[in-house]
């Protein structure tokens, strides 16, 4: 181990708070095969921009081994026999590293054959691949962190009926293995933690780079609760708009669902009436927040209600964003004016004809990722990191959207914290 001394007036410790000595937990090996490779690329170059900043001010950490690279990803096979069985091993060696393993469930984009036949790599495939890497992993390295953006089957944390709890049962499963951290990204509910209520579950939010990506691609949008408002399409959403609401200072609506059931004679169908609730929309641009875009079909809906209202522009800000019925139904619902732009993370596989559509616009996370792993790789707190409000206001009042005499312009000596 190397303790790395960064003085109290260097940039570089504000990333690990007061501490006067980080220790780095040894060289960091990536493992992000599972990734869509353009992202697994950014997140690499990003964290090898990080290690050449530190080292510019820091020349002594060159001599610490594997500390500065140009490559920190590792070589694996995760190929599968033509039954669709897999297989993992790890190429190169990982003895004494610092282990992230970065997954995205969602990524269709990866095929294999499978009895002569080309299927893409389902979410249930990608989570016993990553449990294959740990089994291959764990007794060589020094410790194993989990980075999973959408966490698997986040939307089973609860149980209303005879069903599985799978979110809990894969959180088990995964510390069980022996990991020491699981990171993820707006969980579906976070209270899920308490399934593994001794364990190192963190779910981060991508609130402050949701509304600095909106506020950068529609720069004639106004921050003030008489020209602009947050509205949550359901009651899932709710707490994450209320933040956002109460970040932005502006007004919040909220689309509630009843569910009845009506008799069409011997046969029992679910009715859903959507309401909504809160003040007038009328001439106002809306931003409509969710954790996750599926279908579509929701979020359109509750479009084409606002506009009804009266409405100016509607957006869509959305931490992940499946398509799981294709784009034409968002593409007619831009075309005919009812949403102006869908904004999503790019921590989930994006076919091609939506990162070349014209209503869709990445929030970049590449540099977010390489900040957090070397965050955790000093085991520095992560806690300026989870908390965004602050953040938030500086962008705000560095975009003038803020009063400067009220709010302090952000502090470029903290740019290196900033996820940006």
């Amino acid at each position: 181990m190397h303790n790395l001394a960064f003085p109290a007036d260097q940039s570089v410790n504000n990333l690990f708070g007061d501490e006067p000595f980080l220790e780095s937990r040894g060289p960091i090996a990536l493992i992000v095969d599972q990734l869509d490779p353009a992202l697994a690329e950014r997140v690499n170059h990003q964290l090898s921009l990080r290690r050449h900043s530190i080292a510019r001010q820091r020349p002594e950490v060159f001599d610490i081994p594997g500390y500065v690279r140009k490559d920190y990803r590792i070589n694996v096979d995760l190929s599968r026999f033509s039954s669709g069985e897999g297989k993992a091993q790890v190429i190169d060696s990982v003895r004494g590293h610092d282990l992230f393993i970065m997954t995205d469930v969602l990524n269709y984009g990866a095929h294999y054959r499978r009895y002569g036949a080309d299927v893409s790599i389902a979410p249930d495939e990608h989570f016993i691949d990553l449990v294959r890497l740990i089994l291959c992993t764990r007794d060589s390295v020094s410790r194993i962190h989990v980075i999973m953006p959408f966490l698997y089957e986040g939307r089973r944390y609860r149980r209303t009926a005879r069903e599985s709890l799978d979110c809990g049962a894969m959180l088990r499963s995964l510390f069980d293995l022996g990991i020491d951290n699981f990171i993820t990204f707006d969980a579906h509910d976070s209270r899920v933690a308490n399934a593994v209520p001794q364990s190192n579950f963190e779910s981060f939010p991508t609130s402050y780079q949701s509304i600095r990506t909106i506020l950068e691609t529609v720069p004639d949008i106004t921050v003030n609760s008489e020209k602009l408002m947050i509205v949550s399409p359901d009651e899932v959403s709710i707490s994450r708009c209320i933040f956002f609401a109460s970040a932005m200072k502006l007004p919040l609506g909220i689309f509630y669902t009843r569910r009845d059931y009506q008799y069409n004679g011997d046969e029992m169908t679910k009715v859903k009436t959507r309401t909504y609730l809160g003040e007038s929309v009328e001439g106002k641009d809306i931003i409509i927040v969710a954790d996750l875009l599926d279908s579509g079909n929701e979020l359109i809906a509750c479009a084409s209600d606002l506009k009804s209202r009266g409405a100016n522009r509607v957006i869509c800000s959305v931490s992940f964003a499946q398509f799981t019925e294709g784009i034409a139904n968002l593409r007619q619902a831009w075309e005919s004016g009812l949403i102006e732009r869908v904004f999503s993370t790019d921590m989930s596989y994006r076919p091609p004809e939506v990162l070349s559509s014209p209503w869709y616009t990445d929030i970049p996370m590449a540099d977010d990722l390489a900040l957090l792993i070397s965050a955790l790789n000093h085991d520095a707190s992560l806690s300026r990191l989870m908390a965004p409000a602050a953040r938030i206001d500086a962008l705000l009042s560095q975009l003038g959207h803020r009063d400067l005499e009220d709010n302090k312009p952000p502090d470029r000596q903290l740019a290196f914290t900033d996820f940006n």
